[in-house]
């Protein structure tokens, strides 16, 4: 259900269950997790194949659960969400098609979210009583802000591309976004993790000073300026 194939520097991995709009099983969400564990690249890529990137939780699968597996289906779901959050490097979502539910909340754990012109966003799960449980609740409104989360939350609507990027959803539009993992795969990937260590970190400020500057202390001793300075010529 989920196809890994290694191009460069980017891990590409695909959400391969077009049937059902790449919904996530049991089954699924382990493969995801593996997958996403035992990459090594600097960059991760995650797709969905067919026409939608994620429909979510697999509902066949929800309505056969009684409370206790309800909440050992979520605690899973959350545990693939903070893999993805916790990798050590940069996570990319390609977001072409639908993302629903669950579909939304994996790509919320990404570090980018890019759509494509044709990409839909959308909570659905209050329209059917539920509301999505893999960590959603909590990043979502940190990305958006409060206001446009319970906006989206609260009426389960969908938003189009544009519509997510002014949102701050998704930081670009593009053809494709595929693309855009190879412009991050490009960086030094160094740097790479010790961002994202930095800009993650829950930390108060002085604290989070204090990593910043042990850490830009740790890149100049191993920085390339000669190959910075042929960039800028460019």
């Amino acid at each position: 259900m989920v196809r890994t194939t290694a191009e460069g520097d980017v891990r590409v991995l695909t959400l391969d269950r077009p049937d059902r709009r790449n919904a996530l099983d049991h089954e699924a969400l382990g493969e995801l997790e593996t997958a996403v564990a035992e990459a090594t690249e600097p960059v991760v890529y995650l797709q969905g194949a067919g026409e939608a990137f994620c429909a979510g939780a697999d509902l066949d699968v929800v309505e056969t659960l009684d409370a206790e597996g309800a909440g050992e289906f979520a605690a899973l779901g959350q545990r693939v969400a903070t893999t993805i959050e916790q990798y050590d490097g940069a996570v990319v979502a390609g977001v072409d098609g639908a993302a629903r539910g669950g579909g939304v909340e994996l790509a919320l754990a990404c570090d980018l979210r890019v759509a494509t012109p044709d990409a839909t966003f959308a909570e659905t799960g209050v329209k059917l009583g539920l509301f999505g449980a893999w960590g959603g609740t909590g990043r979502l409104p940190r990305i958006v802000g409060e206001g446009e989360a319970l906006d989206l939350a609260l009426s389960g609507r969908t938003v189009d591309a544009e519509t997510a990027l002014r949102m701050g959803l998704v930081s670009r539009v593009v053809s494709d976004p595929r693309a855009v993992a190879d412009e991050v795969a490009a960086v030094d990937r160094g740097a790479l993790r010790e961002l994202k260590a930095r800009m993650r970190d829950a930390s108060d400020q002085q604290t989070l000073e204090d990593r910043e500057q042990a850490a830009f202390a740790r890149l100049v001793e191993t920085a390339d300026f000669g190959s910075a300075a042929a960039h800028d010529g460019e």
